[in-house]
């Protein structure tokens, strides 16, 4: 149910034992950085994207905070090798976060931190030494099903399990076609990925804004959610969007992906 994310379907076996992926990796380090904004209300706005993406492209930002941990670890021992990883690697970084006691991976398939909720990226890395380690995380979700209930197009087919080729994330980000006509008018003005099944959590009621300056919301972001988009060129696109993880749509798909948030226009 994975939909074009073929990658998925590529290094099952590292996916499954990361020691394929690194040599002589005896341990995980996983981190949870949170990303939930201060109060910004969609509702005023003309079309809506998902939190991550207020702010510049996560994966740099982690990336050198990680890199930043690994130099401290190798400075308490020279022997310590790393790799790290932030979302781009076979390595299945939600199991790992759920191994090391960060969260559980709820019904909607987000890991959820008891104390912090599900607006966290995860990063980590992968160290040849034998550490003390955590245990895995409880699940917490209960009889609890608002994030099934809630999904305007079905996506979550049933509890634990995503099918990707009906989630709004995914047909707004990653499928580069046709947008199913069955599903076009149930967006709700999401434009690029989808909180639905984050927001109506009862877990995120415990969500703190983040500290991170590279994070807080870019300015010509958030205006440009309140004018008509598909009036922008694609050199305006490229400007306005280039330290974004929106310039991955390309300016193609976002110009789908308004169509299918006013219907008429598709």
């Amino acid at each position: 149910m994975h939909g074009e994310m073929t990658y998925l379907e590529r290094n099952i076996d590292k996916r499954y034992d990361p020691r394929l992926w690194t040599e002589n990796a005896k341990s995980v380090i996983t981190v949870l950085f949170n990303y939930f904004p201060k109060q910004v209300d969609l509702k005023t706005k003309k079309y809506r994207i998902a939190k991550y993406a207020y702010g510049k492209d996560y994966h740099d930002i982690i990336s050198s905070r990680l890199k930043f941990l690994l130099v401290f670890i190798k400075e308490k021992d020279r022997n310590v090798q790393g790799k790290i990883f932030v979302d781009t690697s076979p390595v299945m970084d939600k199991v790992w976060a759920k191994e090391c006691g960060l969260g559980w991976i709820g019904k909607n398939t987000c890991l959820i931190s008891k104390k912090y909720g599900s607006f966290s990226f995860i990063g980590g890395i992968m160290l040849n030494i034998e550490l003390s380690y955590d245990k895995p995380s409880k699940n917490h979700c209960g009889t609890c099903v608002r994030c099934i209930k809630a999904c305007p197009t079905g996506a979550l087919v049933a509890p634990y399990m995503l099918d990707a080729r009906k989630c709004i994330s995914y047909l707004t980000i990653e499928h580069k076609g046709t947008l199913p006509d069955d599903l076009i008018g149930k967006f709700d003005n999401w434009i690029f990925g989808c909180d639905i099944c984050q927001d109506i959590c009862p877990w995120n009621k415990k969500s703190v804004p983040h500290k991170i300056t590279e994070l807080e919301p870019i300015k010509q972001v958030m205006d440009l959610l309140d004018i008509e988009l598909s009036l922008i060129d694609e050199a305006t696109f490229n400007r306005y969007f280039k330290s974004s993880a929106i310039i991955r749509l390309k300016y193609c798909r976002l110009i789908r992906n308004i169509s299918a948030a006013n219907p008429k226009m598709y």
